[in-house]
């Protein structure tokens, strides 16, 4: 009796009594579902099933028998998938893929299908065999999951949302504020100016234009602030570069060259009125003091980040100062200590041989 035979004989083996092919007893009593189908007849039928075949999908033996395993496809069933089948069967490969499948009473299960082609001596294929297992539990936990990660993915973009629209109001205000701080300074400078021009003693003018100044500087930065697209950072850099021309501009000093070495330095918006205030005494001082009585010279300013830490280095050439700090007397000396020490800052004063070179060190990081 050929191969072919023993498959239409599995179904009357015993095999509790151990009689008949070994290899067919054990298909037919596994728990797996398995079929096995003849491609040398009409539509590739099942010619045998065994029992947990059966209880998997609904069908008896007689209802399974002769039939083409597509009876267990419904309206919801994957024409992609199917056609992958339909072509491994074609091509005489094996394939393993995930059909929805229905049962006799309608019900749909999921099955993890693995289908392989069974040669004979000659290399010819003489069955295809197929093992089913129901995996519709694994399924319906991916797509619960699956439900939950985008219930979660759409929680998280309308909070996104939400946080990015409180950040655009906040940024709005930042600037609003930012904006009104710097007219505000800016029409307090208006009034100090008009009242300079009735004060007669040149001391107390020279004090007062003083205050101007860094009334102006202060106003220079919230006018940067509201203009930056950036409320939490501050380019002390920029800032340095239209300082330095301020500076000069107010000065009326076209005899004066002017040198600069300024990359961006971003620093927290925090810090930025304390190391603004820094550089607006440090500039004016050089100003005051280096180029006195019309002297003109070469004023060269460079800034420099150099990883948490940043550098701004004012040289002048004039008569030149000993190495250290200036004298403690001066409010300018005073600002500068005192702001200093707020944000972190260190100031020193060197010789530059000739002229006097001012280092500003400061930390970069988060406030």
């Amino acid at each position: 009796m050929n191969d072919r035979d023993d498959w239409h004989l599995t179904g009357d083996i015993k095999h509790e009594t151990g009689s008949g092919d070994p290899f067919a007893a054990a298909v037919r009593a596994t728990r797996m579902p398995m079929v096995i189908t003849d491609p040398a007849k009409h539509d590739n039928p099942i010619i045998f099933c065994n029992e947990a075949f059966q209880k998997l999908t609904g069908y008896d033996r007689d209802e399974i028998i002769g039939r083409n395993c597509r009876f267990l496809q419904g309206p919801d069933t994957d024409k992609a998938a199917v056609a992958r089948v339909r072509e491994a069967i074609e091509t005489g490969h094996n394939i393993d893929i995930d059909l929805l499948n229905y049962r006799k009473d309608g019900s749909t299960f999921w099955n993890a299908l693995y289908l392989s082609p069974v040669h004979n001596a000659a290399g010819d294929i003489q069955f295809f065999f197929a093992s089913q297992l129901d995996i519709t539990d694994r399924v319906d936990a991916q797509a619960m999951i699956t439900e939950q990660k985008a219930i979660v993915e759409r929680e998280v973009e309308r909070r996104t949302r939400d946080l990015e629209m409180a950040l655009e109001a906040k940024t709005l205000l930042l600037h609003e504020v930012d904006h009104r701080v710097k007219n505000n300074l800016t029409m307090i400078g208006s009034l100090l100016r008009l009242q300079a021009r009735t004060i007669g003693d040149p001391a107390i003018a020279a004090k007062l234009e003083t205050m101007m100044e860094r009334i102006d500087a202060l106003a220079t930065v919230h006018r940067r602030l509201y203009q930056s697209d950036d409320v939490t950072r501050f380019d002390l850099g920029a800032f340095t570069e239209n300082l330095v021309s301020d500076v000069l501009g107010a000065s009326g000093r076209t005899d004066i060259d002017v040198e600069t070495d300024i990359e961006p330095v971003e620093i927290p918006s925090g810090q930025a009125a304390a190391l603004g205030l820094v550089l607006n005494e440090v500039l004016t001082n050089a100003m005051k003091h280096a180029f006195v009585d019309g002297r003109s010279g070469r004023l060269h300013v460079a800034a420099k980040p150099l990883g948490d830490t940043a550098s701004i280095i004012i040289t002048d050439d004039g008569p030149g100062i000993e190495s250290g700090t200036p004298g403690s007397g001066g409010l300018g000396a005073a600002l500068i200590k005192r702001l200093s020490r707020q944000v972190g800052a260190q100031v020193v004063w060197d010789d530059a041989a000739p002229g006097t070179r001012v280092t500003i060190s400061f930390p970069v990081g988060a406030a």
